[in-house]
C-alpha cells in the first residue's frame, strides 16, 4: 500500500515538472515574421515593433456630424410709400366698370327705347334689384325716372345716361360725411375699430387701410386683437413692416380687449396720429362673440372715445351684407363701412342698399388684391364705372 501511494505521489511530482518544462517552452515560440520582412533576410524571424501610422493633426479631420450653418440674420424689409389716395377711384374704375358693364348697359338700353311701357319699367326693376340695390331704393329709385322721363321726354342714349347717372348718385346720398376720422386729439392718438365677419379678408384690408393713412401723411400703429386665429397677428404685423408702422400684438388665445388697451396706451407714449385695432372676425348671430367686440370697444374707451367704428363688408355677399351691418351697428355703433371685392362681383348696388337702410356711409372700396387697390369712395365717380364708360 505504501508503494502504491508513494508511486501516485512521484507520477504527480513528474506531471507537475513536465507541465513546467512545455509552457515556457510555448510561451518563447516566435512570433510569425512581420509583413513586408524578405526571406532570406538575418532579420527575418525577429519580433519587430512597427510605429503605428501618425495621426493627422485635429483640425483636418472631418467632423463626425456637420453642424448646419449660422441661418442670416432676417433683414427687415423695405418701407415701402403707397400710393397717393387722390383719385384712386378714378384710376381703378376700369376694373369695376368690366364687371359692372351688363347692369349699365342692360339698364340704358331699356331707357333708350322709343316707348317705355309697364313692362320695361318692370325690367329695369328687375335690374336694379338683380345688382343689389334693395327693393325699397329700387322703388325710389325708378318712381324718380319714371317722372324725369315723363316730363323732360328724353329718348337720346346721351341724355338718358345723364338723368340715370344723377339719380343713381343722388341715391347715394353724396352729401354724407365719407371723411376718415383719423387726426389726433390733444396728448392722444385717433383710435379705429375694424370689425367684421369671419372671412371677409379683414385683417388684409386692415393692412390696407393703415396704408391709407399712411398715404395720407398719418404715423400709425397697429393692434393686433385678433387672438384667435393663429396668423392673424404675424399677418397684421407683416402689413405694418411694410410701411414702417409697429404692431401691438398679445399672446395666442388672450384677451382681445387688454391687446387693443395696450395698443393704444402704446401709441399714446410713442405719440402716433392713429391707432388702428383689428378684431376677431365674428358672425352676427353669435351672442356671446358680439358681447366681447362690445368689450373690446368699451375697454379701448378708458383711453378716450373711438373716432371709427369701420365694418368691413364683402360685396359679393349681397343682401346679406344688410343684415351684417344692422347687428354690428348695434352693438359698436359702426360709423363707416368698407365694402371689398367690388371689382369680382356686379352687384354694385349694395353701395346704395346700405346706405338707405341703415344710412351709414361707404368710406372705402376694393377693387383688387393689390396693396393699394383699396380707395377713398366717391359717389360720382362710383356711378360712372358702374353704368360703364362705353354703355
Amino acid at each position: 500500500m505504501e508503494y502504491v501511494v508513494a508511486s501516485l505521489i512521484l507520477l504527480a511530482v513528474l506531471l507537475v515538472g513536465a507541465v513546467g518544462l512545455v509552457v515556457p517552452r510555448l510561451r518563447r515560440r516566435e512570433l510569425p515574421p512581420p509583413a513586408g520582412s524578405v526571406p532570406g533576410d538575418d532579420r527575418a524571424g525577429t519580433t519587430t515593433l512597427e510605429r503605428p501610422p501618425a495621426v493627422p493633426e485635429a483640425e483636418t479631420l472631418p467632423p463626425l456630424i456637420e453642424r448646419p450653418a449660422e441661418p442670416a440674420a432676417p433683414t427687415a424689409p423695405a418701407v415701402e410709400t403707397p400710393e397717393p389716395t387722390a383719385g384712386r377711384l378714378v384710376r381703378l374704375r376700369a376694373r369695376l366698370s368690366r364687371s359692372q358693364n351688363v347692369f349699365g348697359r342692360g339698364l340704358l338700353s331699356v331707357l333708350s327705347r322709343d316707348h317705355l311701357d309697364d313692362d320695361a319699367w318692370e325690367e329695369i326693376e328687375d335690374s336694379l334689384i338683380s345688382a343689389d340695390v334693395g327693393v325699397e331704393a329700387t322703388q325710389v329709385l325708378v318712381e324718380r325716372l319714371r317722372e324725369r322721363v315723363r316730363v323732360l321726354g328724353t329718348r337720346t342714349v346721351a341724355e338718358v345716361r345723364a338723368q340715370l347717372a344723377e339719380e343713381l348718385t343722388a341715391a347715394l346720398e353724396p352729401e354724407l360725411d365719407r371723411s376718415l376720422h383719423t387726426a389726433p386729439h390733444e396728448g392722444r392718438p385717433a383710435v379705429v375699430l375694424v370689425v367684421g365677419v369671419n372671412g371677409a379678408g379683414k385683417t388684409t384690408t386692415c393692412g390696407k387701410i393703415a396704408r391709407v393713412l399712411v398715404a395720407d401723411g398719418r404715423t400709425v400703429l397697429l393692434g393686433a386683437a385678433d387672438t384667435f386665429r393663429a396668423a392673424a397677428a404675424e399677418q397684421l404685423a407683416t402689413w405694418g413692416e411694410r410701411v414702417g408702422a409697429e404692431t401691438v400684438r398679445g399672446p395666442e388665445g388672450g384677451d382681445p380687449a387688454s391687446v387693443a388697451f395696450d395698443a393704444v396706451k402704446r401709441g399714446i407714449d410713442v405719440g402716433v396720429d392713429t391707432v388702428l385695432v383689428d378684431t376677431a372676425g365674428r358672425l352676427q348671430n353669435k351672442v356671446g362673440l358680439m358681447d366681447e367686440l362690445g368689450k373690446v370697444k368699451r375697454v379701448v374707451e378708458k383711453h378716450g372715445p373711438v373716432d371709427e367704428t369701420l365694418l368691413i363688408l364683402d360685396a359679393t355677399t349681397g343682401q346679406n351684407g344688410l343684415e351684417q351691418a344692422r347687428v354690428f351697428t348695434e352693438v359698436v355703433d359702426v360709423t363707416g363701412v368698407v365694402l371689398t371685392k367690388l371689382d369680382g362681383t356686379a352687384k354694385g348696388g349694395i353701395v346704395i342698399a346700405v346706405q338707405n337702410k341703415l344710412g351709414i356711409p361707404v368710406k372705402l372700396v376694393g377693387l383688387g388684391e393689390g396693396p393699394d387697390d383699396l380707395a377713398p369712395f366717391e359717389p360720382a365717380a362710383f356711378v360712372e364705372a358702374l353704368l360703364g364708360t362705353d354703355a
